[in-house]
C-alpha cells in the first residue's frame, strides 16, 4: 500500500510509525516522503517539504510497477504537494474506482507546532475530495469544519468528498476516550476506550495507517476501524520512553 508522510527523526510519528503499524497488520508499506522534519519526541522545530515533482516521481515509480491496494496520507508538507497527491489518486482510481484512501489530517503536533509550510487547513482541501475515510482528532475536526458539534463536523467533511469520518477523542478529557464513526448514509457507531495515562507521539499515524492496512487486505470499513482501534490501543498500552515527554507507541505489540 502507498503511504505519503513526513520523516520524523525520532521514529515516533510520520513514515516510521506508518511502516511499523502497517507491518503489524500483515501488509507492506510503500513509503513516499513528503517532507523532512527537525523534531524529537516532543516538539517539531521545522518542516521542509519535498518538491512536488519529487513526491510525484517517488509515487509514480511505485505505481508503474507495484499493485496498490490502498493509500494512506499523512502530512503533505505543502499545498503543492497535496495537489500532486490528489492528482496521483485520481490517476490510480481511473483503473481502481474503489481504491481506499485514508487521510490523517495532521494540522499540528501535540504541542501545537505546525506541520505544513502553508495554511494547513487550506492545503488539505484537495485531499478531502479523494478521501474514503478521514480520521481527525477532536481539535482537527473543529479546525477543518469550523464547528464544535461532531455530527456537524462529519457532515461538513462528507460534503467536501470524504465518504466516512472517524472523529477520535484522545485529546478530550475524562476517563473514557470516545471515537465516533459517521457513515455516508448517516449512521453512526461509537467505540469507547479507557483513557491511558501519559501523552503519546504518533498515535494518529498508528490508527490511520492500521485502518489503511486493514482496508488494503479487504476488510469492510467497520471491520477495519474496529481492528485498527484495537491495535492502536494495544500499541499505546505498551508505549515506551526514549526521552522525557511523549511516549512512543509499541506498534508491534500485537505482532506474534
Amino acid at each position: 500500500m502507498l503511504v505519503f508522510a513526513g520523516l520524523d527523526p525520532s521514529g515516533g510519528a510520520g513514515i516510521a510509525a506508518d511502516i511499523l503499524a502497517i507491518a503489524a497488520q500483515g501488509a507492506h508499506a510503500l513509503p513516499v516522503i513528503t517532507a523532512l522534519t527537525v523534531q524529537d519526541n516532543n516538539r517539531v522545530h521545522s518542516v521542509h517539504p519535498v518538491e512536488p515533482e519529487l513526491v510525484r516521481r517517488q509515487a509514480q515509480a511505485l505505481i508503474d510497477t507495484v499493485a496498490i491496494a490502498a493509500v494512506k496520507i499523512g502530512i503533505p508538507g505543502s499545498a503543492a504537494n497535496a495537489v500532486a497527491i490528489a492528482q496521483l489518486i485520481v490517476q490510480l482510481r481511473a483503473g481502481q474506482p474503489a481504491l481506499p484512501v485514508v487521510l490523517d489530517p495532521v494540522l499540528a503536533s501535540g504541542h501545537g507546532d505546525l506541520l505544513c509550510r502553508d495554511d494547513a487547513v487550506l492545503a488539505l482541501a484537495p485531499l478531502l475530495a479523494v478521501a474514503t475515510v478521514i480520521v481527525p482528532n477532536g481539535p482537527e475536526a473543529a479546525s477543518l469544519a469550523g464547528t464544535l458539534e461532531a455530527a456537524a463536523q462529519a457532515a461538513y467533511l462528507q460534503a467536501q468528498g470524504c465518504r466516512d469520518v472517524l472523529i477520535t477523542g484522545g485529546h478530550g478529557e475524562g476517563e473514557t476516550v470516545l471515537n465516533r464513526w459517521f457513515e455516508q448514509d448517516g449512521c453512526q457507531q461509537d467505540w469507547r476506550w479507557p483513557r491511558l495515562p501519559g501523552q503519546f507521539h504518533g498515535s494518529g499515524c498508528t490508527l490511520a495507517a492500521s485502518i489503511a492496512a486493514r482496508l488494503a487486505q479487504g476488510d469492510a470499513m467497520s471491520e477495519a476501524l474496529d481492528a485498527a482501534q484495537r491495535h492502536c490501543y494495544a500499541a499505546l498500552s505498551s508505549a515506551y520512553a526514549i526521552a522525557p515527554g511523549q511516549l512512543i507507541p509499541q506498534r508491534l505489540a500485537i505482532l506474534l
